[in-house]
């Protein structure tokens, strides 16, 4: 990599860290080319020759950031081992992300998306490498259980990201409610884990009922 190259892709990093600090601390009505450029430490000028637009430099940071905290938590979705598991994984990953300030930039995003056109797909395809990640637990743990052969892995998946997305904007608003809805859905995940220790006799018994249900 030629030392022009190398200084081009440290002064982009610098804009995408920059807009995603802005982001989370400022909020996206007060995210313009100068606060970028000041968090990013750079002339504001740098901002339109690397991305041409505020809005697409939000809506590359939104990506940036999306994949990088994903990744950061790969190795802990492939140790999982049951839906119990996966969600209390989950909430774990909450936490940690709303001490990060993650949490509230993804409010700030999904507000954004109304008014900047850019941010819906951003936003969207950073929550679907989440969706990806979960689906791909889901598809290895519900394989054991009784559900396996009835359960829609891709839909799951997109449910479990939908409450957690809506759990992280409540929690703004009532943050006992949404340690509550937290708490619901780890006991769903304890019923279900209760059925995975079924006996065979047991788990044929709720793949017939399951199998009835399903024709109708």
């Amino acid at each position: 990599m030629s030392p022009e190259t190398a200084k081009s892709l440290e002064t982009k990093t610098k804009l995408l860290d920059g807009a995603l600090r802005v982001l989370t601390e400022q909020g996206i009505a007060k995210t313009s080319a100068r606060t970028v450029a000041t968090a990013a430490g750079v002339n504001q000028a740098l901002v339109f020759y690397h991305f041409g637009s505020v809005d697409e430099l939000l809506a590359a940071a939104c990506r940036y950031g999306a994949e990088r905290t994903v990744a950061r938590y790969r190795d802990r979705f492939a140790a999982v081992t049951s839906l119990s598991e996966l969600l209390a994984v989950g909430r774990a990953i909450h936490e940690q992300e709303r001490t990060r300030g993650h949490v509230a930039l993804l409010g700030q995003l999904l507000a954004g998306a109304q008014t900047h056109e850019s941010l819906g797909p951003a936003t969207a395809a950073g929550l679907e490498l989440w969706i990806a990640e979960i689906e791909r637990v889901l598809v290895r743990v519900l394989a054991a259980t009784p559900f396996g052969e009835f359960a829609d892995p891709a839909g799951l998946a997109r449910v479990v990201a939908a409450s957690f997305v809506g759990i992280e904007l409540y929690e703004g608003v009532d943050g006992e409610g949404a340690a509550a809805a937290l708490d619901a859905l780890e006991q769903l995940g304890a019923l279900v884990a209760a059925l995975e220790d079924l006996g065979p006799v047991a788990q044929r018994a709720v793949r017939l009922r399951l199998r009835r249900t399903s024709r109708r």
